[in-house]
């Protein structure tokens, strides 16, 4: 009776946890470390596919999560793919002992709306969300590598992003970009059709020393950190869009380890429809 009990027990406080947006631990979590792996690049012709993990440096079991997701980016391991990686960190762990230097409010509010979409029973982390179309525990290597593959035997359309070269700017004057986004139009697309084109810039390679939480006594090591991230506009009747929008860059970001990702999304199945990410140019006067 008494182990019958317990067995209960410890159910209810799973669930508890999984409801209260806290963690959530897979069968299979990340195990290795992708520090020294050499870095590869996806093929030209590869698909597309975005791959977001919402993270909390206050949550014990999301640096295995971490670790695959800089696993990913960084080895590019499923053919086909071209794998864009989004490290969100939420800030509802903020409250337990460390606050997340990386986390925001607006990741934990685009997981909220997962959540709901996916139908689960709250927001968990470490959770990872390939192209908007399934989601499961971020430490799940084999789940992972599944829906990449699965993802990228989906086509999609194109977009072109490039920088424009500033003539005037500095290494002491980089401070602001201006990227061209031109996508569509999309075959099939409907005048009453909803979908969103989203800017995102990422930094590599950022670490913290945890003090407290459950971390206490951990560095944490990142690749592919949501810096930015926001709604440009949304696709036409036609389905395209195009915009030259300006790009501020913080003066402590490393502007060798950013990346601007761009992608559409429906906003009704939640399908990304299109993406693409590039490597910053450096300063017109110089490297940064």
């Amino acid at each position: 009776m008494r182990a019958s009990l317990f067995a209960l027990g410890f159910l209810a406080f799973l669930l508890l946890m999984v409801g209260a947006g806290r963690t959530f631990l897979g069968d299979a979590p990340y195990t290795a470390s992708a520090a020294t792996e050499a870095e590869r690049v996806a093929a030209p012709d590869a698909t597309p596919v975005v791959v977001e993990l919402f993270t909390s440096e206050g949550c014990s079991s999301c640096p295995p999560a971490d670790r695959l997701l800089a696993h990913l980016q960084r080895t590019q391991p499923v053919p086909g793919a071209d794998i864009i990686a989004l490290e969100e960190h939420v800030d509802y762990w903020n409250d337990l002992g460390w606050k997340d230097p990386f986390s925001s409010s607006q990741f934990s509010n685009r997981q909220d709306d997962y959540a709901h979409f996916f139908r689960t029973s709250g927001p968990y982390t470490p959770q990872m969300v390939v192209d908007g179309k399934s989601q499961f525990v971020g430490g799940d290597e084999r789940a992972a590598l599944a829906a990449i593959a699965k993802a990228a035997r989906v086509p999609k359309a194109k977009i072109d992003l490039s920088q424009i070269p500033d003539p005037k700017e500095t290494g002491a004057d980089s401070g602001e970009l201006t990227l061209q986004i031109r996508f569509g139009p999309v075959a099939g697309w409907r005048r009453g059709d909803l979908a969103e084109v989203i800017l995102a810039v990422t930094e590599d390679d950022l670490s913290s020393n945890v003090t407290r939480g459950e971390n206490a006594g951990n560095q944490m090591i990142h690749r592919a950190v949501v810096r930015d991230f926001k709604v440009l506009g949304r696709l036409d009747s036609t389905g395209s869009f195009a915009a030259e929008p300006k790009v501020k860059l913080a003066k402590d970001w490393k502007r060798d380890n950013l990346r601007v990702v761009a992608f559409v999304q429906d906003r009704t199945s939640r399908d990304v429809l299109g993406a693409a990410a590039l490597r910053l140019a450096p300063p017109a006067g110089g490297a940064s």
